[in-house]
């Protein structure tokens, strides 16, 4: 075991826990990886929320509070046994946590590393709602009749509805280019 402060060695993936870290071997099969199990989650800090948006776009279950304190995000993370993702260097010491520390301040750079060091792959793409993180509901198109621009509704085939903040999603120009971003920080 490696204690904080030490380098760390980021060709495995990092789960920090407590004052000390585990290395999750990327080798081994998901099931037999504790945390790194199909349907991880994460908790974001709070300056973490174009991650935490990102996340949600790749399909990860991932919430995001900006405004709670440290004490709070622990205390939810534990709570909802989350993958705290995190630049603050105090909230890793905190005990009782899974956490992984985000090392860059670029999206890309950030997107990338938790890809990579949670040997991750899409979950759902564009099934969760980027603002909040629930899942979409896929809907007919006359629900979506007044609800989008007109040349979107004439255009378009398929919706999909959030149904806690009411925002409607469709596969646009921006969804080709979001899916392209995503290919681009892949390894």
């Amino acid at each position: 075991m490696r204690r904080l402060g030490e380098r760390l060695d980021l060709s495995k993936a990092l789960v920090y826990h407590s004052d000390a870290f585990t290395a999750v071997d990327r080798r081994r099969p998901p099931r037999e990886c504790g945390a790194m199990a199909y349907g991880i989650r994460f908790l974001a800090d709070g300056m973490l929320g174009s991650l935490a948006k990102w996340l949600r776009i790749l399909g990860y279950d991932t919430t995001y509070y900006p405004h709670l304190e440290d004490n709070e995000i622990a205390r939810l993370a534990r709570a909802e046994d989350r993958v705290l993702l995190t630049r603050d260097t105090g909230l890793l010491r905190r005990k009782g946590l899974h956490s992984l520390f985000v090392e860059s301040e670029l999206l890309e750079q950030q997107l990338a590393q938790v890809l990579q060091d949670l040997d991750l792959q899409d979950e759902q793409p564009f099934s969760r709602c980027p603002v909040c993180n629930t899942m979409l509901e896929d809907v007919p198109k006359h629900e979506a009749w007044g609800q989008v621009p007109p040349y979107v509704f004439q255009t378009q085939q398929a919706f999909r509805l959030c149904p806690a903040c009411d925002r409607f999603y469709w596969r646009g120009t921006h969804w080709r280019r979001m899916l392209q971003k995503v290919k681009e920080l892949k390894p």
